[in-house]
């Protein structure tokens, strides 16, 4: 199973919006965060968990050409705001994109893109797309077994995904006691990490090494860091076996 890491970045991107710091002006390329997601290569399968804002930049830069499935994280715009840029991926497969989402952010999905799941006929191309909804049961995508990693993301019930002995985990404030029987034995674990200072609905640092120590990955990789966190500097500051992502990031993990 290959996992590309196709952004790295909090909901406002690296670097942001008219700011002055340090981090957003980094001539380290690995300070350049597009929002959060990946895309893993697994049986000649193409999947990507959260299609956010930056999907078509992302797909363009890696070189995506079909996906076969897209799994949904939670119903933030940052994961969300970029599903219609499956069409593009239609027109090239010539096939329908299977989703997954549980029911809270499927309900979301319907919301927001009322013109794909509302049954009428379109005017114009909308992503051709055919929906599962999971709960907390195992399910398979393409004959894979797929475990939904109930997680806290404040008051929101996100989730995460685990694949073999590769478990994603973004956007996490917290781990419901039944979860952490569902993290043991990993080889890879990618998890939350957004900056220093205490948030509300987001580990800092510090809390995501001490769960990452907690869950005892080999090797645990930081996502959704914001501009106050230096790449260099944290990876100098955390042990081997927990480190920082960054985009484009390749991993090789075996099935």
């Amino acid at each position: 199973m290959k996992v590309t890491f196709l952004g790295t970045g909090t909901s406002m991107g690296i670097p942001m919006i008219g700011c002055d710091c340090a981090v957003c002006h980094s001539e380290d390329a690995r300070d350049k965060r597009l929002r959060t997601s990946v895309w893993i290569e697994h049986e000649n399968k193409s999947w990507i968990i959260d299609t956010g804002i930056d999907f078509r930049q992302q797909a363009l830069r890696a070189g995506i050409r079909t996906v076969d499935a897209v799994l949904f994280t939670h119903p933030h715009a940052d994961h969300i705001f970029g599903m219609d840029e499956l069409r593009a991926i239609n027109f090239l497969q010539k096939k329908d994109v299977m989703i997954y989402a549980n029911s809270y952010t499927f309900q979301h999905l319907k919301r927001v893109y009322a013109y794909v799941f509302s049954g009428q006929e379109a005017q114009s191309d909308i992503p051709q797309i055919r929906s599962h909804v999971f709960d907390t049961a195992p399910f398979e995508v393409d004959g894979t077994e797929i475990i939904p990693l109930p997680l806290r993301h404040g008051n929101l019930p996100n989730t995460g995904f685990r694949i073999g002995k590769f478990a994603y985990c973004t956007d996490v404030s917290g781990f419901p006691e039944e979860t952490y029987s569902l993290l043991e034995d990993l080889d890879i674990l990618v998890l939350g990490a957004l900056r220093n200072r205490p948030h509300p609905t987001h580990f800092t640092i510090a809390q995501a090494a001490a769960e990452a120590e907690k869950i005892g990955a080999r090797q645990t990789y930081f996502v959704h860091m914001s501009h106050e966190v230096s790449h260099r500097e944290l990876q100098r500051r955390l042990p081997p076996h927990i480190q920082p992502a960054f985009d484009g990031l390749e991993l090789e993990i075996p099935s």
